[in-house]
């Protein structure tokens, strides 16, 4: 939480209108999120005390697809409990995606598309991660960021993009996901863009880069030569 609280709270500037955190571990995984503002996720994650996590994704969310409330707040999981999804833009076909998935015996508790591409990564649960992932971006349309982890697995979070920024930040013994430099430039200076229609399966140790047909590729190392005050 020392991580995904203040680099949410440090991209407020988009504004939103809910937030929420996933906290994923070997065993177990807490879905936190709530309507309003930063300070209000942070009460709740206070209230709710959840055990500590080495690995999380976290959203801010402005509404395009279903109202502002708590159901359709991120994180979203799939309908077994097992893929959590955050997710920036908008997916164009995600209605045609939606009835093929409820064809199939998928529920749906939300009205987001978000949601979709929880049950479609679902869909993919034999597969590896970072493949699942690389499965739905083959099949979904329109400008979109993701950032995913899968229930015990806490080692990995796979990212892809899609027109909408999504960047890595490289520590020491950790990394970071994020949608803009200022969410991980308290713990470092080292980035990697990652371009459209990449994959990126990041881990503490190390991170992978994918392109669509799943060739890996060689991530491009860049220094950021701004702090954080400059980004504030």
């Amino acid at each position: 939480m020392n991580v995904l609280l203040p680099g949410l709270s440090r991209l407020e500037y988009r504004g939103y209108d809910s937030a929420g955190v996933a906290l994923v571990r070997a065993d177990s995984m807490d879905v936190i999120k709530t309507v309003g503002r930063m300070t209000d996720l942070a009460d709740l994650v206070s209230k709710e005390k959840p055990q500590p996590a080495n690995a999380g994704v976290g959203h801010t969310r402005w509404a395009t697809h279903g109202a502002p409330n708590m159901v359709n707040a991120h994180p979203h999981l799939d309908d077994n409990g097992d893929v959590v999804v955050v997710h920036n833009g908008i997916i164009e076909n995600w209605r045609e995606l939606k009835a093929e998935l409820i064809r199939k015996g998928r529920k749906f508790i939300t009205e987001t598309d978000t949601e979709v591409v929880a049950n479609l990564l679902g869909e993919y649960s034999d597969l590896p991660l970072v493949e699942a992932v690389r499965q739905v971006m083959r099949r979904a349309d329109g400008a979109l960021a993701l950032a995913v982890m899968r229930r015990g697995e806490p080692d990995v979070i796979v990212g892809a993009r899609r027109g909408s920024p999504l960047v890595v930040g490289r520590g020491d013994g950790e990394n970071f996901l994020a949608s803009d430099i200022p969410a991980f430039l308290e713990f470092t200076r080292e980035m990697i863009v990652v371009e459209d229609d990449r994959i990126v399966e990041v881990r503490r140790d190390g991170v992978r880069l994918f392109d669509l047909d799943g060739n890996e590729l060689e991530p491009e190392h860049r220094k950021i030569d701004w702090d954080l005050e400059a980004a504030e």
